[in-house]
């Protein structure tokens, strides 16, 4: 127990500190200039997007030093890095009208591929390469095949819902932050929430304060990185129950305002705005 909990904190404190160095990093020297990465918040006041990179750059190097298995330390970093690369790619060259996950997926439909499309395509290849990583049996190929499809569709559901979290300072961190509790299990899994925990902590202040802001690419890769912890650590009647739970949210989400129902709900208003800038 002792041990498992050292590797834990080692893999939030390399998180944190991997995600501290590699904003200061980036903030340094902005690929492709500063203004690229500059956004509108909701007050109309420029932040940067620079955080999600950091985020990304901070959960690989979390993993690096968690002491998970091989086989989940590969499979979540993979989809870790592929939500980012096609989160950042939605965020610095979107293209299309088309807005939300039924938007994306109908202009796929048309014939249109957006870079909402691209990300949906590119997440949900992602997420099938890291649930057939972390599941995988060559042993019982066609069970290995439904697991594939199924973590891969839990995983890249986690990423699109945490994304859809990013929608006012530091709620997408907080939401990614519920998973703090399971960094102290003794399972595999724990290793990953000990990640994203690390990681989002550090980040939080400065996400609070409007300086930055995740983005898809952090959001989605926080997402990504939840889903791998599920997928390791649930069998197939559990993803099964949560995925179900991640589609009911993502399709309510297109009719009905989660900044709404939270701002009408008295507690989650008062833990959405802790630490927030009134």
């Amino acid at each position: 127990m002792g041990r498992t909990v050292v590797r834990r904190m080692a893999a939030a404190g390399c998180a944190a500190l991997g995600a501290r160095i590699a904003r200061a990093a980036l903030e340094a020297v902005p690929p492709g200039g500063r203004d690229r990465w500059q956004r509108t918040n909701h007050r109309g006041e420029p932040v940067s997007l620079l955080e999600g990179p950091a985020w990304v750059a901070g959960a690989l190097a979390g993993l690096a030093a968690s002491g998970a298995p091989g086989r989940l330390r590969t499979g979540a970093a993979v989809t870790v890095a592929t939500a980012g690369a096609f989160g950042a790619l939605d965020d610095l060259h979107e293209s299309g009208r088309s807005k939300g996950l039924r938007g994306h997926l109908g202009a796929l439909v048309a014939g249109e591929l957006t870079t909402g499309g691209a990300k949906v395509l590119g997440i949900g290849a992602g997420g099938l390469a890291a649930a057939s990583i972390i599941t995988g049996d060559r042993r019982r190929p066609l069970r290995s095949l439904g697991r594939t499809v199924l973590g891969g569709a839990l995983i890249a559901g986690s990423a699109n819902l945490v994304n859809l979290f990013d929608l006012r300072p530091g709620r997408a961190l907080k939401v990614t932050l519920l998973a703090a509790p399971a960094a102290c299990a003794a399972n595999p899994a724990g290793a990953l929430a000990a990640t994203a925990t690390g990681v989002s902590a550090a980040l939080l202040p400065e996400d609070l304060a409007e300086r930055g802001m995740l983005g898809d690419t952090g959001a989605n890769a926080a997402g990504a990185l939840l889903g791998s912890a599920l997928v390791s650590r649930l069998g197939v009647r559990g993803q099964a129950a949560v995925l179900a739970a991640v589609v009911g949210l993502t399709l309510t989400s297109e009719k009905v305002s989660f900044t709404r129902v939270i701002e009408a709900t008295p507690v989650l208003r008062e833990l959405d705005g802790l630490g927030r800038r009134r």
